[in-house]
């Protein structure tokens, strides 16, 4: 039996749904798909895996990690601050408990970006680069890159959770998976419920097949054939390529036991806490112990906060210190402190990296209905593990939290960084053509 969420498929004799896998979806790429460069993880890369918690939206810097309560009340805000683990640092009385575990990982006070606009933004930061100015096509994803490095057996090598690719409501961001490389180097979505039931979104590319289908082989057949009669040889072969990386999660029980929460213990669920985000933090825990080499949690699909899906996103332009109090601050403050807990008492740091961060902060200064809008001139990012020296507070802000008064650290050298670690050195940068003379941020290491 297999147990996706409340799902159950059971097998059928004759041909093995492995088999059909392997005779007509199992070479994705021979289909017509750029050809992968698969390479094993370098011996000397001290992340077998990447974690990125990705705060869609904007996190306000002022309000949670780099409080200004010498400034003007234009700019401070309402929060008191508190003492952390680290001498001489301090945050908002928001994270009690991330201030109580600051010797465990790094803080950045001094990230920039290049655009005040949450698809481009969002797109720079998770690539490290613009898009092109005629098509507006990025790079590939950092996860694109590492996936394309590395293998992880029968888990796609690089899985998103959301409930699909991550936006606004405009849309998703074009920095989101493959970019210039294709949709075959998109990300794998998957969909975690505040009760740890899970979607695949994936499927969805092909109308009317779900995951109770799948498990009629004639049914499966049937649909292959309808789709290569109704779309051209290039759209199927992007959903061949889809599918097979969903079935395979289907029907593996390595997939299976990675993605099945009902096996941790109850009081460790509850302690990440039934949200959407708290249970999707404690599946990236679990894919990276599996062996998955990138996995980007998402705090929600979509940045606004009038999504009430399960987390509001944090755009919070309207109600910032409202938000913050009642919701954000809170849930990020628990679960993020429990994840880093759960990690390191898995023995998952030495070769884990985390990184937490969104894709810019919100203005220093207050605005006209009392609240904060975009800022990418300057915000924060949490860095853990693999090598990582905790403790660390790298870079400086000015008085008013507006610009940083040290080296600005830009989404590439964010990009190089993670890479490195991850085993994709300079020359294989420069073989794939990505972040070619990107900077190290060597004071994390």
């Amino acid at each position: 039996m297999v147990n996706i969420g409340t799902y159950r498929s059971r097998t059928c004799q004759g041909l093995t749904r492995r088999s059909f896998l392997r005779i007509g979806l199992a070479a994705p790429f021979a289909l017509g798909l750029p050809e992968t460069v698969v390479r094993a993880a370098s011996s000397s890369a001290k992340a077998k895996s990447i974690l990125l918690v990705w705060l869609g939206g904007g996190p306000s810097h002022l309000d949670l990690f780099d409080p200004k309560p010498k400034a003007t009340s234009d700019y401070r805000g309402p929060f008191a601050t508190i003492a952390t683990r680290t001498p001489g640092v301090s945050y908002t009385e928001l994270l009690p408990r991330l201030a109580a575990r600051s010797d465990r990982y790094a803080l950045i006070r001094s990230n920039i970006n290049l655009d005040g606009g949450h698809r481009e933004a969002g797109s720079i930061a998770l690539t490290g680069a613009p898009g092109t100015s005629t098509s507006g096509i990025y790079p590939p994803n950092f996860g694109s890159i590492v996936a394309r490095h590395r293998a992880a057996g029968d888990l796609p090598s690089f899985i998103s959770l959301a409930r699909g690719p991550v936006g606004d409501g405009v849309g998703p961001i074009q920095g989101y998976g493959g970019g210039i490389w294709g949709q075959g180097y998109d990300p794998f979505m998957i969909s975690c419920s505040e009760r740890g039931q899970l979607d695949l979104p994936s499927l969805k590319l092909a109308e009317g097949l779900t995951p109770a289908r799948l498990t009629d082989r004639q049914t499966v057949l049937q649909e292959v054939d309808r789709i290569k009669r109704a779309h051209d040889s290039g759209a199927f072969d992007v959903w061949d390529h889809v599918y097979g990386k969903a079935y395979s999660l289907l029907m593996s029980r390595e997939a299976h036991a990675a993605l099945d929460l009902s096996r941790e213990p109850a009081r460790l669920r509850e302690s990440y806490g039934y949200t959407s985000f708290g249970q999707s933090c404690l599946l990236g825990r679990r894919l990276v112990e599996a062996g998955v080499p990138y996995v980007q949690v998402n705090w929600s699909q979509f940045v606004e906060v009038f999504y009430a899906f399960s987390d509001y996103g944090w755009d919070t332009h309207a109600d910032n210190f409202g938000l913050l109090a009642d919701w954000h601050g809170p849930l990020l403050d628990r679960v993020l402190s429990t994840l880093i807990d759960d990690l390191q008492e898995r023995g998952l740091f030495e070769s884990t990296l985390l990184l937490c961060m969104g894709e810019f902060g919100r203005t220093p200064r207050i605005n006209a209905i009392g609240s904060r809008d975009h800022w990418h001139p300057c915000y924060f990012s949490i860095w853990a593990g693999a090598g990582v020296q905790p403790g660390r507070v790298i870079g400086e802000s000015d008085p008013r939290g507006e610009h940083p008064v040290t080296e600005p650290i830009t989404p590439a050298m964010v990009g190089t960084t993670m890479l490195e670690l991850a085993g994709v050195n300079s020359a294989a940068r420069s073989e794939l053509r990505v972040l070619e003379g990107g900077r190290v941020i060597h004071e994390l290491l």
